[in-house]
């Protein structure tokens, strides 16, 4: 399952960040749903963005590596 063991620490920093990313984005949409504010909407909402492109790349990287050529 690990590609390399060279990236492993950097792959699981990633990865991480993207999940920290993904909760943070939650919970301030909430907030800002809740309390009526614009501007934490729109940090949820970008954050949220942010955390769900770093696992997309990541996906996409580890896809690419896997292939047979």
């Amino acid at each position: 399952m690990v590609a390399r063991a060279g990236e492993g620490p950097v792959l699981l920093a990633k990865k991480l960040g993207g999940l920290l990313l993904i909760v943070l984005g939650c919970l301030l949409l909430v907030a800002g749903i809740n309390l009526e504010s614009t501007v934490l909407s729109l940090l949820g909402a970008l954050s949220l963005i942010a955390g769900l492109i770093f696992w997309v790349l990541k996906i996409i990287r580890r896809n690419e590596s896997s292939q047979i050529r």
